[in-house]
């Protein structure tokens, strides 16, 4: 009777196994569904930085006289959802130096930054690509993108003592040919700002993407890791 009870044990115990080792393998597979080096945790992440205080994400809104205007914490975005729980924005440490190096120059103007998205963790890109599976707009998830690095920033132009944009060729994430940056039908105080905007960038080391006109991505985006980190599990302010 005892070794029955054993060997029914073991089966549901097997069984167990079975159901919850399937479980985590779909969990697994729906967070990275192509198999790509991502950091995951924020264990890993720390033993990263440990090693290259360079992969360490900073907090953009601590650069004093950007404006953040986080639209994925919104539902003011393409897909018309609330895609971030926090509406902030990060970027590794060689990216945050470059844009309050960019900050600081534009000062001198009363220009001013505003950051519409920086790090977006890859489960964000796998949401963005089921609304708008088209890639001149939107990074391939088999891939991932330079914002899952880290190394990418969507910004724009504004006056630095009201927040106020300055005119630029469209809103953010119009996916039209308007946005691209070689688009030349404008008016000239756009195309100024444009020129503007692509001149300081470029200056510090970003180089502007080939059908927007706010994506920036920073020099050496390739040696940096795909993450998947929430903005809640890098840290509070």
């Amino acid at each position: 009777m005892m070794k029955m009870k054993s060997m029914l044990l073991l089966a549901a115990l097997n069984l167990c196994f079975i159901l919850f080792g399937c479980t985590n393998e779909s969990k697994t597979e729906k967070l990275n569904p192509y198999n790509l080096d991502i950091t995951q945790s924020k264990e890993e992440y720390d033993r990263e930085v440990k090693q290259n205080p360079d992969w360490k994400l900073e907090d953009l809104g601590k650069i004093g006289g950007i404006y953040l205007d986080i639209r994925y914490a919104t539902v003011n975005n393409f897909t018309g959802k609330v895609i971030y729980l926090s509406p902030r924005a990060f970027a590794r440490r060689p990216v945050f130096d470059a844009l309050q190096k960019v900050q600081d120059s534009l000062s001198h103007f009363m220009i001013g930054l505003k950051i519409y998205d920086a790090y977006r963790p890859y489960a964000a890109s796998l949401k963005f690509f089921e609304v708008y599976p088209d890639t001149n707009f939107v990074a391939n998830p088999r891939k991932g993108s330079r914002h899952n690095r880290g190394c990418a920033v969507d910004l724009t132009l504004v006056e630095l003592s009201t927040g106020k944009e300055l005119p630029m060729p469209t809103e953010y994430d119009n996916f039209t040919e308007k946005a691209h940056p070689d688009y030349s039908d404008l008016p000239d105080t756009v195309l100024t700002n444009r020129k503007l905007l692509f001149g300081i960038m470029e200056h510090f080391g970003f180089s502007y993407y080939p059908t927007e006109w706010w994506h920036f991505d920073y020099k050496g985006w390739e040696k940096y890791k795909l993450l998947d980190l929430s903005f809640e599990e890098l840290g509070r302010r």
